[in-house]
């Protein structure tokens, strides 16, 4: 069954590339404009998780927070430009699930949206999702890639394309599909971001664990070859 996820955000541009994004990935999106109009969405379509800005006209995310939170046990994630310590700690008092800031990275929220409903269905047990290669692990919950033990410091989108290439060793992703599946449809600077990118994985890993195919794009060999 489709899910269906509440966007409770002011900003058309941002609620724009939201919905195009969380539908293009199979979700139901429904859209709500100030904290009032959300609180009435949630409780006539019974979302299954809340993408909730904080700066929102007429009730802010903090008071739609703690509302929700009295009648449901609904996933929440909040979304904003608020990057202090005291504003994450008062989203994580109202009892959110998560805090995202802005700008942030649309397969990243995706990943974060993923990772708590699955959270949600298995009980609120945390059974991550860990992808094991060679001397690597990479931990999709917790965002953390492991060398030999020892932590890599990956920016989003790194991290978000040594994850898809793991998850498909063998497949060879051209630029314009990690373009597409990582930066957004929406992108339209220098495709050689995608080089520099993934130089500084390789850069990181100290090993060339990502394959150049010549004129065409990259893989990971799968392990057992």
């Amino acid at each position: 069954m489709q899910k269906k996820i509440l966007v409770i955000e002011d900003e058309k541009s941002i609620q724009k590339v939201i919905r195009a994004f969380l539908e293009d990935a199979g979700y139901s999106v429904i859209l709500a404009g100030d904290g009032e109009e959300g609180i009435e969405k949630f409780r006539r379509y019974n979302a299954d998780l809340v993408l909730l800005d904080l700066m929102l006209p007429k009730l802010d995310g903090f008071a739609v927070c703690q509302i929700l939170r009295r009648e449901s046990q609904v996933p929440i994630l909040m979304l904003t430009a608020l990057d202090d310590d005291r504003s994450q700690m008062r989203g994580f008092d109202a009892l959110a699930d998560d805090y995202i800031t802005k700008p942030f990275s649309m397969p990243l929220v995706l990943r974060r949206i993923q990772a708590v409903l699955r959270r949600t269905e298995r009980g609120g047990q945390d059974d991550a999702a860990v992808i094991r290669y060679r001397d690597l692990i990479l931990d999709a919950d917790s965002f953390t890639v492991l060398l030999g033990g020892k932590n890599l410091d990956l920016t989003a989108r790194e991290f978000e394309i040594l994850k898809l290439l793991l998850e498909n060793q063998g497949r060879v992703f051209t630029r314009d599909h990690l373009l597409n599946r990582i930066w957004g449809y929406d992108y339209f600077g220098d495709e050689k971001i995608v080089n520099t990118h993934i130089k500084n994985i390789r850069k990181k890993l100290g090993a060339d664990y990502i394959e150049t195919i010549r004129g065409v794009g990259y893989k990971i060999e799968k392990e057992n070859q």
